[in-house]
């Protein structure tokens, strides 16, 4: 099985919810330029697993009335992280956490600070990218517009790698751009998810994720990253999914029928 995974939805719907951070699996090649050991590589993914997001999508892929189509990551951020920029523009870089971790959660060690990224950014980051770049070319094909929803989870507390980590944490944070969302996407999201608990803007995490192909250049794709506290629908770090899960799978359909 590839690495990833799109999920074909309505040929109708423009709807893209991206997942890309909801996996575990690290293959062991790479597992071997990883310097923690097995218990202390445990912890940490349960630290920056999105834990059940690829469920939700799911979930609310099965509730909308028009399904939309899903892109799932299936290999661990820690292999590559597929969302981050692959050159200096990358913020994270500063704190080791850049396409290719080389620090933890908690600015541990991960990998060697000289690891060479490009033997994973070439196997992992470019082919993923490649292919989400025609996911939404085709939904532009096919509907004239793209809706790209990235699906995320944050902790209830902040952690040491966040640069940000200071401002509120609302149970539904809401990522925007200020190119690809336009206003009466995060209105319907706001809506959507107002009983959940609340929403808030781009704190404690901010922006969206678009293909470079398209970023800033085509304004028939938009955006919005929804970020949902963690404590609001599991046990943290890595238990089960609790009973906020079906309200927000509702709440993320209620979404996506909306745009």
């Amino acid at each position: 099985m590839s690495f990833f995974e799109l999920l074909p939805g309505d040929p109708a719907s423009p709807v893209l919810l991206h997942v890309p951070h909801s996996a575990r699996t690290i293959p062991e090649d790479v597992r071997r330029g990883i310097v923690l050991d097995d218990a202390a590589l445990e912890r940490e993914l349960d630290h920056i697993t999105d834990a059940h997001t690829a469920e939700l999508a799911e979930r609310a892929a099965h509730l909308a009335a028009v399904t939309p189509w899903r892109f799932v990551n299936r290999l661990s951020r820690l292999v590559v992280d597929p969302e981050r920029f692959p050159d200096e523009r990358e913020e994270m870089t500063a704190v080791g956490m850049g396409a290719v971790y080389t620090r933890t959660t908690h600015r541990a060690e991960l990998r060697p600070a000289d690891t060479d990224p490009e033997p994973l950014l070439e196997r992992y980051f470019r082919p993923y990218a490649r292919a989400m770049t025609e996911a939404v070319a085709d939904r532009l094909a096919a509907t004239g517009r793209a809706v790209v929803i990235d699906v995320h989870s944050y902790p209830a507390e902040p952690l040491p790698y966040e640069l940000h980590g200071t401002g509120p944490r609302p149970p539904v944070c809401l990522g925007t751009d200020s190119f690809h969302t336009p206003p009466e996407l995060t209105e319907a999201a706001r809506k959507a998810f107002a009983d959940c608990g609340g929403t808030g803007l781009d704190s404690p995490f901010a922006g969206t994720y678009v293909p470079l192909k398209f970023y800033g250049a085509d304004g028939r794709v938009s955006a919005l990253m929804v970020e949902i506290r963690r404590d609001t629908y599991m046990a943290e770090p890595s238990g089960a999914a609790g009973p906020g899960f079906g309200l927000l799978a509702a709440a993320l359909a209620a979404l996506v029928d909306a745009v």
